[in-house]
This record gives structure tokens, sequence and C-alpha cells, in this order.
């Protein structure tokens, strides 16, 4: 499936702290099809405590280990809403690795995230 949209996004294998930082500072969670800001670990443990998932820093783990309950973890956070960062894609439709902005950044994904957070 990523062969079929390669040329329209980028994708790659995140470290803990990217994760922690794409959590922390972007998520927001799904209450009664709303979206809501995640900033309380009281709605973590109402929705998640079933599957041992109480405060926000079990949902990093969760998420960057794609732990047993990583399918609720995801289910309970609203997709990321990312923007471009200012003057960094070149708007080619390469790949990362024919020096172009989609595809498989591999390890500098997370160079992507720091700028992106």
């Amino acid at each position: 499936m990523l062969e079929k949209v390669e040329s329209y996004v980028t994708y790659g294998y995140s470290n803990l702290k990217s994760v922690r930082d794409l959590i922390f500072k972007t998520s927001l969670e799904k209450l009664e099809k709303e979206r809501v800001p995640l900033i309380d670990n009281n709605d973590i443990e109402q929705a998640l405590e079933k599957h041992g998932i109480l405060y926000l820093e079990d949902m990093v783990h969760e998420c960057h280990t794609v732990g047993p309950h990583f399918k609720d973890a995801t289910r309970f956070l609203w997709p990321f809403s990312l923007a471009k960062p200012e003057g960094e894609f070149l708007g080619k439709k390469n790949t990362f690795k024919n020096v172009g902005d989609s595809g498989n950044r591999k390890e500098h994904i997370n160079d992507l995230i720091a700028k992106i957070t």
C-alpha cells in the first residue's frame, strides 16, 4: 500500500523522543466525535484503563513499541494534522532517496518531526 502513495507521503522509523514530542505537543483525543486537546490524564485513564494505559507516558510507550493495545491507543487519538515546515520541501514528487520530498526517510524522519513540532 505504501508503494501506491509513496510519491504523496513521507514516512520513516521514528525514535521515542519524536513519538513523545508528537503526542505531547500535537495530540487530540476523540471525545463524542469531536477533537479535544489531550491535556488531562483522567481522560486517558477513563478510556483506556482496562488496557493498562493510565497516563500520557503510557500512551507514548504503547505507540512507540506498537504494544498489544496499540490499536486501542491510536483509536483514542485523533489523527495528527501536521503542516509542512517552511522552506523545507522542494515540491518534488521524487522519493527522498532520489533527492525528493516523499517516500521512506528511514531514521531521517526524526529530523523532520523535530522541525514540525
